[in-house]
């Protein structure tokens, strides 16, 4: 018997590892003699960089870096020898020919929303020159080719921050300079200066969302208020960004098209940032990850199929994750369980087995706390 654990983090609770761990201790309980193959989950958001290097063999590397709010933060990022990359990947990353090392870094260990308490998010505060600083340590590196996990991000401020960190400037009047241009201080900016270091190599910005920048889709309406802005401020934060938006692109002489362009307003709209340098182009994250983790094989010679994350509603059957697992599962005539914190779907398809984790009455702090035990029990009482 041939049985795939595939789990997503329990955002706040346990890292995907960890869940696929739980499972799988579990699951061998019921199928002593089962082949069981543990293949955490990530479309670009906390655990990127140690998915991507647990299963090539990659080099860690770790930097402390601005925090979201300035605090100072450790955060990791892998070092990858690209030929050993499947084939396929690595037609997905379309790097120049002959690229061999490759960086991948995260938003979630160096500008993320983990790195904050809830009651403390403010995006009008918030920069994104962590990552930014990572991205140029990996350029120092001599890196080919930089593949960015956008996912879990406490910003707001269209990557101008990270931008800052590789060249650009950002000034109030000729002789003021503004270091770290959170959008609280975007009012203040007359003009955008400087240039990108020209040893800025190509950037593949990994992420599953469809947003524009702007709008009732855009970053700020649909992000936003995960990230700490109030409803009433959300006219005057689309505004502001459109503002900044149109000043990036010009002075990077990048068309205005590209913040309507789906994908643009992920991470804060950071990805928007990222493409008008020229030099970055989108990936889907769940789509690379899964090539190179070999899942399309593995779902294939499967018998049962277990995945899972904290949340599990209508939206995770659009294509991210454990969703997308679930539909190849199904689509393949495979029997499919997914456990998950929270389960809210309007109906459940055909052949998928749904057990929440906790019941809905649970205090969300206790549920959070009590996470790996009622895992455990769930899986152990699921089959």
């Amino acid at each position: 018997m041939e049985i795939l654990i595939a789990f997503d983090k329990f955002k706040e609770a346990l890292s995907a590892p960890e869940a696929c761990r739980i499972a799988a201790r579990e699951i061998a309980l019921h199928f002593p003699t089962a082949t069981i193959h543990r293949r955490p989950l990530t479309d670009g958001g906390e655990g990127f960089v140690d998915t991507l290097v647990d299963a090539l063999g990659g080099e860690y590397r770790e930097l402390t870096v601005t925090g979201p709010y300035g605090q100072r933060v450790t955060a990791r990022w892998g070092l990858l020898d690209a030929t050993t990359i499947p084939p396929t990947a690595r037609s997905q990353l379309n790097l120049p020919a002959g690229a061999r090392r490759l960086a991948v870094v995260e938003m979630a260990n160096a500008s993320g929303l983990a790195l904050t308490a809830s009651s403390e998010r403010d995006p009008w505060l918030a920069t994104s020159r962590g990552i930014g600083e990572v991205i140029a340590a990996a350029t120092d590196a001599g890196v080919d080719g930089i593949v960015i996990g956008l996912g879990g991000s406490a910003t707001n401020d269209l990557g101008l921050g990270a931008l800052g960190a590789l060249g650009l400037t950002y000034h109030s009047s000729p002789d003021d300079a503004i270091a770290v241009p959170f959008p609280a201080t975007w009012s203040t900016i007359a003009r955008i200066g400087g240039a990108l270091r020209p040893d800025l190599p190509p950037l593949r910005v990994a992420c599953d969302v469809t947003n524009p920048v702007l709008g009732p889709r855009g970053a700020s309406a649909v992000y936003g208020p995960q990230k700490g802005l109030q409803p009433d401020d959300l006219p005057r934060m689309d505004a502001a960004m459109a503002r900044m938006a149109h000043q990036l692109c010009a002075h990077l002489r990048a068309p205005d098209s590209l913040i309507a362009e789906p994908g643009s307003g992920a991470a804060g709209a950071i990805a928007a940032g990222f493409l008008a340098t020229g030099r970055a182009q989108l990936l889907p994250g769940f789509d690379f990850v899964s090539t190179l983790l070999g899942l399309p094989e593995l779902v294939a010679t499967a018998d049962l199929i277990v995945t899972g994350e904290g949340g599990f509603d209508d939206s995770s059957l659009e294509g991210k994750g454990p969703g997308s697992l679930v539909t190849a599962g199904l689509a393949a005539g495979k029997d499919v369980a997914v456990f998950a914190g929270r389960i809210q779907l309007t109906m459940t398809p055909v052949g998928l087995s749904v057990h929440p984790v906790s019941p809905p009455s649970l205090p969300l702090a206790q549920a959070l706390r009590e996470t790996p035990q009622r895992l455990a029990a769930a899986v152990r009482t699921g089959f």
